[in-house]
Order: structure tokens, then sequence, then C-alpha cells
């Protein structure tokens, strides 16, 4: 069974673009639109990694990767924070609250794919 990833952003031009190269790639994806669906999400389905953007409507993604490293059933999540946030102040916001790692955009697709088989401890 592939791994699950959701991708957590308002931008629905990046929801669709990661979308297609995740599947692509062949893992699962679930796609949230604002905080609160990413949270709800996380609870729900468990997926292996969270692509997760800062600016988004309802809760930012610097509530969501606390509200899920506060919660002892999701706390294990992986938490890739993929944003256009990319002051050092950011990073260091997004790694304290406990991301397990910081992508600025715009990125690179074979970069992003990468980092995310990294994170899974995907061997290429």
């Amino acid at each position: 069974m592939s791994q699950r990833i959701l991708i957590a952003d308002d931008e629905p031009n990046i929801l669709l673009s990661l979308e297609y190269l995740l599947r692509r790639e062949g893992y699962q994806v679930l796609l949230a639109r604002d905080g609160q669906e990413a949270i709800d999400a996380i609870v729900r389905e468990r997926p292996a990694l969270v692509l997760l953007d800062v600016m988004m409507p309802i809760k930012n993604g610097f509530d969501v990767c606390h509200e899920v490293r506060a919660n002892e059933s999701v706390a294990d999540t992986l938490i890739l924070m993929l944003t256009a946030k990319g002051r050092d102040t950011d990073v260091a916001k997004g790694l304290a609250l406990g991301a397990n790692a910081y992508m600025i955009k715009p990125f690179s697709t074979k970069e992003l794919v990468q980092k995310v088989r990294e994170l899974l401890g995907v061997q290429t």
C-alpha cells in the first residue's frame, strides 16, 4: 500500500500541481484547503506526511503544526512546511514548533520529491 500524504494549502493551483506530482510518484494524496480542514484530516486519515502551507485561512500552518504536536495520537506525523514565508525567523519558528523540514516557495519539484522521499525513508 502506498503512503498517504496530506497537502494543506489554500491556493488551488498549488494543490492541483502537488497532487498531480505526488500521485505520479505513487503516493495516495489527501487535500485540505485551510488549517482546520488539515487538522481534521490528520486526525481522521493519519497521513504519513503533511505538506503544510503557513498562510491559510481559519488556522495558519504554525497553529496546525503546534496542534498536531500537542495531540498524542498524531504527534509523530511528519510535517514539511512548504511556504513563501522564508525569513529566518519564520523558518526557526516552524522548526521550533516541530516541523520536520521547511521548504520555501518557489521550490523545485525535483527537490520537493527528494525531500518527501527523504522524510518517508524511501530509497531511490
